[in-house]
């Protein structure tokens, strides 16, 4: 599948969950460079520049924040561990997105009755997805938002953990098909491949599909 199909189908289905795009942080790079000479303060500041965007990422996966806290905190010590293995090639934040991924399905094989999007709560303020923020004047449409977008992560959360990985840094983390190449440490000729082989079970699921149908019934613009 091509790169532009890749777009639309974000823009079709994927726009029902919170993503939060941004650019590579400008003096993250400076800080890796002192970081890899085992310069802790460095490390504790990227952390600190890095770390309410990964408890937002950990928190689409699991929906429960102090899991998420948890996971993230998790996360950038695993980073600190394995800083060396971190080339540059990809950015820094899709690279932590990759361990996050890991820890993630780590604590779910462990935990295997633990449900995919934890019950009940509301998101805090801080990490309101801007799609729903735009609805702040219709509380029940926010709130069908946020069920679809739920529905849609549990469909991703039943394929393999490979097709898991590429839909999530692709349209969660939203890097280029590069940069989640080296982050996952394969070609981009593989992550395409899992990118075509993962759209094509979504669309196979009635509960993916139904999603976006109902989304479009109300008038949903995708």
């Amino acid at each position: 599948m091509e790169r532009s199909a890749f777009l639309k189908y974000r823009q079709n289905v994927f726009s029902l969950n919170p993503t939060f795009v941004e650019t590579e942080i400008s003096n993250t790079r400076n800080l890796l460079d002192q970081a890899r000479a085992s310069d802790a303060e460095a490390f504790g500041e990227i952390c600190r520049l890095h770390g309410t965007r990964l408890v937002r990422q950990a928190f689409v996966l699991c929906g429960d924040l102090t899991l998420a806290e948890d996971l993230a905190q998790d996360t950038l010590v695993e980073a600190w561990k394995c800083l060396h293995r971190f080339h540059g090639r990809c950015q820094f934040f899709t690279w932590l997105c990759a361990i996050l991924l890991n820890r993630y399905r780590n604590i779910r094989r462990k935990h295997w009755l633990w449900p995919a999007t934890a019950p009940g709560g509301r998101e805090p303020d801080e990490f309101e997805p801007p799609a729903l923020a735009d609805h702040a004047a219709q509380p029940d449409q926010a709130v069908e938002l946020r069920e679809q977008a739920a529905l849609v992560r549990q469909c991703i959360q039943t394929l393999p953990a490979r097709h898991q990985q590429v839909i999530y840094l692709r349209f969660y983390v939203d890097d280029s098909l590069e940069g989640i190449a080296d982050a996952l440490g394969c070609s981009v000729g593989t992550v395409k491949s899992r990118l075509f082989h993962a759209l094509n079970k979504l669309r196979k699921m009635d509960a993916f599909g139904a999603a976006q149908s109902d989304f479009k019934t109300k008038g949903g613009t995708l």
